[in-house]
């Protein structure tokens, strides 16, 4: 397992992180996975008997009881493993059981310790954006915590280019602890992240956690052109997360992953996740699964490494249409490109 720097900070995390969505089975949760605490004890060890040292959680995963499974899971082996959460979503029906607020952010921060069973989160995540609430408010909280020692490291995820870079700027000037990461849906399938968070981690020292790599089941290998939808699977049992917009570049996709796989006799979603962890800005690769057979599929993914020729190919299948201004600084500004543009534009070069 290879070990990355989280951004600019000095945090190593694996490159494959445990994602935690599957534990609990509550909700709108069901329809992902219904992990107990035994199942959830058993990924755990076989993800760190892989080198995995980085779960992925958030509060609002089966109303909280995600944190809990993790947290009994590890009990006597907190230390062993970083524990990332988040906050944003409704955790309650009342007004302030939501969003950014300087309230919300700590008293869900205390929850989530009391859930997960800990003193302190390695990695805490704004889950979504928050238009109402002032930024100064949010990062303000964000920091109190860091100062506290209750988190280590705060990161964004879901939020735009300029979410970001408003963000930074803020805890710039006002010398808050600043994102170190954000966790962004990346994908063979889903590539318009290139077009403004990839560059921004790329210029500002951010880390990119990826989650849905295998956008929600789409890349695994199970989907194919003009075959029934397979009973069992997420999709099947109602889940549209990713919408598909263009089901004939998904397929396109999906055979040649299939392709590439066969050729190398390992499965396509391992080959969908080798592409992502080379791509530029991404630390970590988030992967969960419904069972143990899934999970060990996934961590494999670790050890493979996509020839050119095979990312090409790739690249050649998924690759979007430039969109405004980028074709335009294709066109007349390639002369002065600096790493953040390239990072998206020289696929188009």
């Amino acid at each position: 397992m290879e070990y990355r720097q989280l951004g600019s900070s000095g945090l190593r995390v694996s490159a494959l992180t445990l994602g935690t969505m599957t534990f609990g089975g509550r909700g709108w949760a069901k329809l992902v996975g219904a992990t107990d605490v035994d199942g959830a004890s058993r990924q755990i060890a076989q993800a760190a008997s892989a080198g995995v040292n980085l779960i992925d959680t958030a509060d609002v995963y089966s109303d909280g009881r995600s944190e809990e499974i993790v947290g009994e899971a590890l009990a006597g082996s907190r230390h062993d493993m970083l524990i990332a959460t988040k906050v944003r979503m409704a955790m309650g029906t009342g007004p302030n059981e939501a969003g950014l607020s300087r309230h919300h952010i700590i008293r869900a921060a205390e929850a989530s310790l009391r859930r997960l069973q800990t003193d302190h989160i390695d990695l805490y995540q704004a889950h979504e954006w928050d238009g109402q609430t002032p930024l100064e408010e949010t990062l303000a909280a964000f920091d109190h915590l860091v100062q506290s020692g209750k988190v280590r490291y705060i990161g964004a995820s879901n939020y735009t280019g300029w979410q970001l870079m408003k963000a930074m700027g803020i805890s710039t000037r006002d010398r808050y602890a600043p994102f170190v990461s954000q966790q962004i849906h990346y994908s063979l399938h889903a590539r318009d992240a290139e077009a403004e968070l990839v560059p921004v981690s790329v210029d500002q020292g951010l880390g990119i956690l990826v989650w849905s790599p295998l956008a929600g089941g789409l890349l695994s290998g199970k989907y194919r052109r003009n075959q029934p939808m397979p009973e069992g699977t997420r999709r099947f049992e109602g889940w549209n997360e990713p919408p598909v917009n263009d089901e004939n570049r998904t397929f396109d996709i999906v055979e040649a992953l299939c392709q590439i796989a066969d050729g190398r006799s390992v499965s396509a979603a391992q080959i969908a996740l080798a592409w992502l962890l080379g791509q530029p800005a991404v630390t970590s690769v988030i992967v969960g699964a419904r069972t143990d057979e899934q999970l060990a599929d996934n961590l494999a993914a670790a050890e493979i490494t996509l020839t050119d020729d095979e990312r090409s190919r790739l690249d050649r299948v998924s690759r979007e249409p430039l969109r405004y201004p980028h074709w335009h600084q294709r066109n007349i500004a390639a002369d002065r490109l600096g790493a953040a543009d390239l990072a998206h534009l020289q696929q188009y070069l």
